[in-house]
């Protein structure tokens, strides 16, 4: 398995925004599932993935698929009371960095309860304010 994957599994369910960090493409594309716009960026992405990481619960992976550069990590978790499974899709750079991260999750109403919840903690976070400039 690629170290990038391996280091993943390790922080990615536990919120660490600064291990996250360093596993990501300074360009790095990330598109939620939460919603169609694409966050692109070192810093917004992993920020982002740092608040999803504390609002799952229970997160795991069950199975991982995938050589050279491309990946599909499928998870389940819960977001409240809420059960979820899901599959990250990760496309690694030739430094071995995530260049893409997309995320697809069911069921539709736990995508709900991930969007409430990671707009509650965007809100209070004052980086996000800058990081939507750069979205618009």
């Amino acid at each position: 398995m690629h170290p990038t994957i391996t280091r993943m599994q390790e922080v990615v369910a536990k919120g660490e925004e600064t291990a996250i960090a360093e596993l990501l493409a300074e360009d790095v594309r990330f598109l939620p599932p939460t919603y169609w716009k694409t966050w692109t960026g070192r810093a917004p992405v992993a920020a982002v993935l740092g608040h999803v990481g504390q609002i799952f619960l229970d997160f795991r992976y069950r199975r991982i698929m995938g050589e050279g550069a491309d990946w599909a990590l499928e998870f389940q978790c819960k977001v409240g009371d809420l059960d979820c499974v899901g599959v990250d899709l990760i496309t690694l750079n030739d430094a071995g960095l995530i260049q893409t991260f997309e995320v697809v999750m069911r069921p539709h109403k736990t995508i709900g309860a991930l969007r409430d919840a990671i707009n509650a903690r965007v809100q209070t976070d004052a980086r996000f304010l800058d990081f939507r400039k750069a979205l618009s």
